[in-house]
């Protein structure tokens, strides 16, 4: 058996997946989970951050468009001590110029940006990328 130590193991990594829509959210959770990831879920702002806190997660998916708090007010928050070195993967709906997107890859704690609807090998390649992280064998 091989060990290699320079990737991790998915199930050993946290994705925290926070999306209002229900349906976006579970697809989002069955492309993460099926790589073998840990999920966790949150449909608000106010929810995100306490999760965030509370289970510290490996990764954030964070739709943009969010009830009790904006997107960007999240990114702000989560850049507090505690939250601040966990990567960001923003995900969203709305067409977003490019001069928005730079802003907001210009955030310390985004690593990357991804448009609706969601593609299930560029989001499961970005998880393996940010998480060092290898793709289990399919059997």
């Amino acid at each position: 058996m091989e060990n290699n130590s320079a990737f991790g193991r998915p199930a050993d990594k946290l994705v925290l997946i926070v999306d209002d829509d229900d349906s976006v959210r579970e697809l989002i959770e069955f492309i993460v989970k099926k790589e073998g990831f840990r999920i966790e879920k949150a449909a608000d702002g106010e929810e995100a951050l306490s999760k965030a806190k509370a289970v510290n997660p490996d990764i954030i998916l964070l739709d943009l468009m969010l009830p009790k708090f904006g997107g960007f007010e999240i990114l702000r928050e989560l850049q507090a001590d505690e939250t601040g070195s966990i990567p960001i993967v923003i995900i969203t709906g709305r067409y977003t110029d490019r001069s928005t997107s730079d802003m907001i890859r210009q955030e310390p704690n985004v690593r990357e940006f991804i448009e609706k609807p969601v593609k299930p090998q560029i989001l499961t390649s970005l998880l393996h990328k940010i998480l060092k992280t290898q793709p289990q064998l399919r059997r």
